[in-house]
């Protein structure tokens, strides 16, 4: 079955999601969705201006820095996205991954999120510490809250011993991932970098997952 087919009935059945009173989730983003415009493009199908965050459709949305104990985070080879797999061995109070926890997401909303990230993660309940103002803190006696977070599911051999770096993302990579101002992004999917294939795992606007979320 075609998958922009199938996912364009789901949607319909939930409806827009943004009605008072409807359940709420939260969940721990550490990738590429920690950039606000990537996150509103697989959200909404828009890229707000960050001059105007306020907007009705993102308004309702409320992020914090983060930290997921005892998980690590690794490149996926050939890819921009990382990914995050139980860490082997303890891991110190101040150390694990450090992202974004995004609070106010609806029911339609974790569904578009499950179809981006497609079947090489699995969406898993963990325990986030929320991180004081300031990231370079320890984060000692700070609350924990009940998220979701994605877990790679894939082999482990597709991944880099490396840590992602979120900053050398959007330094290099975030152009393709966040579009133009029009809201259009580009179509990267199909086309091939130096021989690695799609960077992008079919998240552009003409790849199978980015088709299937423009509807």
């Amino acid at each position: 079955m075609d998958i922009s087919t199938t996912f364009s009935e789901k949607e319909k059945e939930m409806g827009n999601g943004n009605e008072s009173g409807n359940e709420t989730y939260t969940t721990f983003f550490y990738g590429t969705l920690m950039a606000p415009t990537v996150l509103y493009r697989v959200l909404y199908g828009l890229s707000p201006s960050p001059s105007n965050p306020t907007s009705t459709t993102t308004s309702k949305l409320h992020s914090v820095s983060a930290l997921l104990q005892n998980y690590t985070r690794h490149r996926v080879i050939g890819c921009d996205y990382p990914a995050i797999i139980p860490s082997e061995e303890k891991i110190l109070d101040a150390e694990g991954v450090r992202g974004t926890l995004v609070s106010g997401l609806s029911k339609r909303d974790v569904f578009r999120l499950d179809v981006f990230e497609g079947e090489e993660y699995e969406r898993r309940d963990v325990d986030v510490r929320v991180l004081p103002s300031s990231v370079s803190q320890t984060p000692t006696n700070t609350k924990t809250i009940k998220a979701q977070t994605y877990i790679w599911i894939d082999p482990k051999t597709r991944l880099e011993d490396r840590e992602w770096d979120f900053e050398e993302f959007v330094r290099e990579k975030l152009g393709r991932w966040e579009g133009s101002s029009s809201g259009e992004f580009e179509e990267v999917d199909g086309v091939v970098y130096d021989g690695e294939g799609d960077p992008m795992g079919g998240r552009g606007m003409g790849g199978r997952i980015g088709e299937a979320l423009r509807g």
